[in-house]
């Protein structure tokens, strides 16, 4: 075929939908499937789409279709001819020996429909391109969001039944049973919490507030240590206030029980180098992926979030923190604009199925008392659009020279959970790595 008619047709096989016509006509219990895979939009000729409308609008009224109840319906809605006229329809059936592949005709029909989304978008994305009224970002943003829609496409929903589940759960509770894992989602490492929660969910959307200089960072890098260095889960960390080199070092300072302050004066034993380079082995095997961007605008963070969903495979995502992401409209008010990222946020874990576990700074009036809902920085959006908030709540103490203690009593407090209970999980802070471990209690945590 001369490669310019080639790209002048549409990708189109209008064998394979009249095949799948045919068979829904020959045997109507197939229509099921079909429905299950393919939509009017999805046939190319209009012929073809306008008999397939009539033919779920035929199942919609629970009506048996063959081919003289198809003909009576496109006559009753005035759309015969538009069909191709009786003698096209009741050719159908002649198109296909039988139903037996009717599943494999409709996913060549959605194959095509979907080679053809993609040029239409192509298109788009070049008329985009050319629009010089629109910024690049926006254009990539856009783009990148409608082939990653198309990449999920092909999805087609499966019925079980009670002879399939029954197994398959017993299967699961007693692989929990073995294996002492009663997590649905990801753990976060902190045993109370995860009972709540179950781990961090898909397309969860995890918010995580503290006043300033209370270890939101050091919670989150807590979480990640036992994520992506021992679980080796693909985790994503976008630390917006951070250089890379800084959460390099607190890593390895949590890692290996070294206290931070001498990775930085270089003041070591050699008992604390041989901890380091044995920390340094675990962490340089962990899929954790870090951008270090400071004051990072949405769309980016969107985009770049997408791209590492399928090129790295991260299935969970922190953020640090909500205040320095920049949007596009930086006169807004405060509010609107953190309402705006709240919302995107919620939207890109949804869109991404892997949860999103954002950092967030609380009023300073809460200065010395628990921390709530109310006290939010920026907008009561981030309390509505959260699956989980926690807050992070501990006193100061300091030694009598001043420094401060060691190891301190620490809470994080489950203040809502869509899905599950809230509470307190007791903590220990430990300031020389700061670090956040599980606190063995009276067992309150239970």
């Amino acid at each position: 075929m001369d490669e310019r008619l080639k790209d002048s047709i549409p990708p189109q096989n209008l064998e394979a939908e009249r095949a799948t016509l045919g068979a829904m006509l020959l045997d109507w219990s197939c229509v099921g499937t079909v429905v299950m895979i393919v939509r009017k939009e999805h046939f190319y000729s209009q012929q073809n789409q306008t008999v397939f409308a009539a033919l779920l609008s035929l199942f919609n009224k629970s009506i048996t279709g063959d081919t003289l109840t198809l003909i009576s319906e496109l006559t009753s809605e005035g759309t015969l001819e538009q069909a191709g006229g009786a003698a096209y329809v009741a050719s159908l059936t002649d198109t296909v020996p039988s139903s037996a592949n009717v599943e494999y005709y409709a996913k060549i029909v959605l194959d095509k429909a979907t080679r053809r989304n993609l040029i239409k978008m192509s298109s788009e994305i070049k008329a985009s391109a050319f629009d010089d009224t629109r910024e690049s970002r926006m254009v990539v943003e856009e783009a990148e969001k409608k082939i990653f829609a198309l990449t999920e496409l092909d999805q087609t929903t499966v019925v079980h039944d009670m002879r399939e589940l029954v197994p398959r759960t017993i299967e699961i509770i007693e692989s929990h049973y073995k294996n002492h894992d009663t997590f649905t989602g990801i753990p976060s490492g902190f045993t109370r919490l995860d009972s709540m929660t179950s781990g961090f969910q898909k397309s969860e959307f995890i918010v995580l507030g503290a006043r300033p200089s209370m270890g939101k960072t050091a919670m989150a890098m807590s979480m990640m240590e036992h994520i992506a260095v021992d679980q080796k889960i693909p985790t994503a960390f976008f630390s917006l206030e951070m250089s890379y080199e800084q959460i390099g070092q607190r890593l390895l300072s949590q890692v290996a029980h070294v206290p931070g302050h001498k990775l930085r004066s270089g003041m070591l034993k050699i008992s604390e180098l041989q901890q380091l380079q044995e920390a340094a082995g675990r962490v340089y095997e962990a899929p954790l992926y870090i951008v270090d961007t400071p004051n990072m605008p949405l769309i980016d963070l969107r985009a770049m979030a997408r791209r590492m969903r399928v090129n790295q495979k991260v299935e969970i995502i922190f953020i640090d923190y909500i205040g320095l992401i920049a949007t596009e409209n930086a006169a807004a008010p405060v509010y609107e604009q953190v309402s705006e990222i709240s919302k995107s946020l919620k939207s890109l874990a949804r869109e991404l199925e892997v949860p999103v576990v954002a950092l967030s700074q609380v009023a300073r009036d809460a200065e010395g008392n628990e921390p709530t809902l109310s006290q939010l920085r920026g907008s009561g959006s981030i309390e509505q659009d959260a699956d989980v908030v926690m807050f992070i709540h501990r006193d100061r103490k300091k030694t009598e020279e001043g420094e401060m203690e060691p190891v301190q009593d620490a809470k994080l407090i489950v203040a809502k959970q869509r899905n599950g209970p809230i509470g307190d999980v007791n903590l220990l802070f430990l300031s020389s790595y700061t670090k956040f471990e599980n606190k063995v209690d009276d067992g309150s945590n239970d």
